[in-house]
């Protein structure tokens, strides 16, 4: 049995391990100059490559198509992906939210044990090596075609090209074109786990400002039904906002926004309520009645922040503190619990940690990522429709489906 795998990023490496358990002959064609250039550059550098969460959870981390991941989470969950990895010889700790890194906090000891891995099993890996187009006969696969005009011929492939995030590491798009050239469904291409465009500057003026234990809500315009909500961090950018409450929400609202723009709204001190915020205000006063309101607004924002807030609050800088009306109170705690901004969209896919839509999963089988469509033919990773929220579940989708594939390669 030849099984011919297209991609050596994280699916495809893995995958590549899986099917040679099976004693076949395993080929990975990478068109870069080496393996695992996006899971290189994952998690800013240290790769997060895996979480501990219960099962439930898991599930619950996957935006799109959970339900078809049941059965390969099933088959190889967060912790078979841990003890994986650790019986290849990788040490890894836990972290907050449960994100699993490398001890060495180097993304290249992830990538180092897949290929220490990959040559002691006696895999083929040619680099450099581009794949023009499938070959399919009497629906079933046969080979593939590179760009050299060379054929290498297959009983079973394994597409595991990615998506279309991060360009330069080689993810293009390849995988939907050979899909749709062998009759999948693509289900539309956009980015997520990616910042959010604003239509107002206010995000520009405080460029670079990171604020921590802040709550983010999302609403459809015109109504009150909260479409995102989550407590975090957050960065304000030239083009809006971004950071990993933000990123989260762009996963379930990227594809809403084709619709129309969308309400974000910040509450900036989400431990206190309104009635106790303004008592705070009040104490703050009665300490020092005298000062600016500008430097009373010190007290409680980052500095960037401080001018954004007196011109949305319409309260001259110089006001004495002291001669604040209840009325310009109430607009100043408004502002900090509902600090309103209008999202007009994501950023561009190619800006994206990952990409949402691909290979329909419709024309999948769940347990094994076979197509239903051509015989031996396979779709694992980042490819297929399927994304998950930030902490290592994108990568545990790349490890389970992978696993799938590979071990039905026999």
């Amino acid at each position: 049995m030849k099984t011919v795998i297209i991609g050596g990023g994280a699916a495809g490496m893995t995958a590549a391990l899986f099917a040679k358990e099976n004693n076949n002959e395993v080929i990975i064609l990478e068109k870069n100059e080496k393996l695992g250039k996006k899971l290189f550059i994952t998690g800013k550098g240290r790769c997060n490559y895996a979480n501990i969460a219960e099962f439930d959870k898991l599930i619950d981390s996957v935006v799109t198509n959970n339900k078809f991941m049941y059965s390969s989470f099933r088959a190889f969950s967060n912790t078979d992906a841990i003890n994986f990895f650790e019986e290849l010889g990788l040490k890894g700790k836990v972290e907050r939210g449960g994100r699993v890194f490398p001890v060495s906090d180097k993304s290249s000891d992830v990538i180092k044990v897949l290929e220490k891995a990959i040559r002691s099993k006696g895999i083929s890996v040619r680099l450099n090596t581009e794949v023009r187009e499938l070959l399919v006969e009497d629906d079933k696969i046969k080979g593939v075609e590179l760009r050299s005009g060379e054929v290498v011929t297959c009983d079973k492939c394994i597409v595991a090209t990615g998506g279309m995030s991060y360009q330069s590491t080689g993810s293009t798009g390849d995988g939907y074109k050979w899909a749709k050239e062998t009759g999948h469904r693509i289900e539309e291409i956009c980015g997520g786990l990616t910042g959010l465009n604003t239509k107002e500057d206010y995000p520009k003026k405080m460029q670079g400002l990171s604020l921590k234990n802040v709550e983010v809500s999302i609403y459809n315009m015109g109504s009150e039904k909260v479409v995102f909500r989550d407590f975090g961090e957050m960065l304000f950018s030239h083009f809006g906002v971004t950071g990993p409450v933000i990123l989260t929400a762009s996963s379930y609202i990227g594809k809403k926004l084709k619709g129309g723009n969308m309400k974000l709204v910040i509450d900036f001190k989400p431990s206190l309520d309104r009635e106790k915020l303004d008592h705070r205000l009040l104490r703050d006063i009665d300490d020092n009645p005298h000062r600016s309101y500008r430097n009373m607004l010190k007290t409680l924002l980052p500095e960037k922040a401080v001018d954004v807030f007196v011109e949305r609050t319409g309260i001259k800088k110089d006001t004495k503190a002291g001669n604040l009306t209840r009325v310009q109170r109430e607009k100043l705690v408004n502002e900090l619990k509902h600090f309103e901004l209008t999202v007009t969209g994501t950023r561009p896919v190619n800006e994206a940690i990952i990409t949402k839509g691909g290979v329909s999963v419709k024309d999948l089988k769940p347990k094994t990522f076979e197509s239903k469509r051509v015989n031996g033919l396979y779709f694992i990773g980042e490819v297929i429709d399927v994304d998950a929220i930030t902490g290592g579940f994108n990568l545990q989708i790349a490890w389970s489906s992978a696993y799938a594939a590979g071990i039905d390669c026999r």
